[in-house]
């Protein structure tokens, strides 16, 4: 979440922002195309450095999600390799027989993150 000092509405206008200037309204553009209004862009103008900061830590965030998003089902294969070496009939019940409760917990982890689609990026959620 950003700072307390952080004015959600702008942290949201940066985070729809292409930063793509466009010449037939002298603005930003929203991520969809259209182009901020002008009292959108006024306002997005008046972002303090402590508000870019929040942004730009809020996306990194976000770049992080999609990347351990992404990396998930290679992620996956690898946890489980060991316990299916182990196993004769190797099947995911018997792999899970195996694992500790912190195996357990990881295992979850792995298994949300391929069974769920990773959200877009949207202002103040990472």
């Amino acid at each position: 979440m950003t700072a307390t000092s952080s004015r959600p509405d702008i942290i949201a206008l940066l985070a729809d922002a292409d930063f793509k200037y466009r010449a037939d309204t002298n603005t930003w553009s929203h991520r969809d195309g259209r182009p901020f209004s002008k009292e959108e862009q006024a306002h997005v103008l008046t972002a303090t450095r402590s508000e870019f900061l929040d942004f730009e830590a809020q996306f990194k965030r976000f770049v992080k999600h999609r990347q351990t998003w992404a990396d998930a089902p290679e992620a996956l294969q690898r946890f489980l390799a060991p316990f299916m070496q182990q196993l004769t009939v190797k099947n995911l019940g018997n792999a899970h027989e195996l694992m500790s409760e912190e195996d357990r917990t990881e295992f979850n982890r792995l298994l949300d993150l391929v069974a769920i689609p990773s959200r877009p990026f949207t202002a103040n959620t990472f």
